[in-house]
C-alpha cells in the first residue's frame, strides 16, 4: 500500500536518486526563482509546482500581473520568461520520501556556475523558501542580489496566502 506524507502526496521508498528538471530560462531572465527540488505531484506531472494546493502559480499571477492559472503549462513559463523570471531549484538530484523538503537527502547541487556563464544578465536569485536559501550566501558572494520569500508550499502554514503575498511582491518592485 502507497504511504501518503502530512500534504496527502503518495510516495514509495527510494532507493535510486531522483532528478529534477533543466532551468527555466532565456537569455532575457534578470531573476531566478529557485526552489529545493520538486515534489512527488511536480515529478509525476513533470512540472514546476505541480501540485494543485502549491501557492507558486497564483503568487507570481500577482508579481507579474497576469492570471497564470488559467494558463496551460508552457504558457505559464512564457509568461514569466516574458516577464524576465526563470526558475531552477537548488538540486539536480537527490534521495527523498514524500515531498517535504526536511526529507531530502544526499543532494547534489545544479551547475549555478555555467547558468551565470550561459545567462550573464542574470542579476538576482529569489529563493522560494528556507531550504533553498541556506545557499544564499553563495549567491551573495558571487554578486547577485537575494531575496528570501516565504515557501509556496502548503506545508508551510505559519503564514496565510496575503502574508506571503506581502513578501512576494517585492520581486515587482524589485524589477522596475
Amino acid at each position: 500500500m502507497p504511504k501518503t506524507d502530512k500534504n496527502d502526496q503518495e510516495y514509495t521508498d527510494y532507493d535510486a536518486s531522483l532528478s529534477g528538471f533543466a532551468p527555466v530560462i532565456d537569455e532575457r531572465a534578470h531573476t531566478l526563482v529557485l526552489g529545493s527540488f520538486p515534489g512527488v505531484a511536480s515529478l509525476k506531472s513533470q512540472q514546476y509546482y505541480g501540485f494543485r494546493h502549491n501557492q507558486f502559480w497564483r503568487l507570481m499571477s500577482d508579481v507579474i500581473e497576469e492570471d497564470l492559472m488559467v494558463l496551460e503549462y508552457r504558457h505559464k513559463l512564457d509568461a514569466l520568461l516574458s516577464a524576465g523570471i526563470g526558475l531552477w531549484d537548488v538540486f539536480k538530484s537527490c534521495q527523498r520520501q514524500g515531498s517535504l523538503d526536511s526529507a531530502i537527502r544526499e543532494g547534489q547541487f545544479n551547475d549555478f556556475v555555467a547558468l551565470r556563464n550561459q545567462y550573464p544578465r542574470l542579476q538576482r536569485v529569489c529563493f522560494n523558501g528556507k531550504t533553498a536559501a541556506k545557499i544564499q550566501a553563495y549567491f551573495d558572494d558571487h554578486g547577485y542580489s537575494t531575496l528570501v520569500l516565504p515557501s509556496s508550499s502548503p506545508a508551510n502554514a505559519m503564514q496565510t496566502f496575503e502574508q506571503k503575498l506581502l513578501v512576494w511582491r517585492k520581486i515587482r518592485q524589485e524589477s522596475e
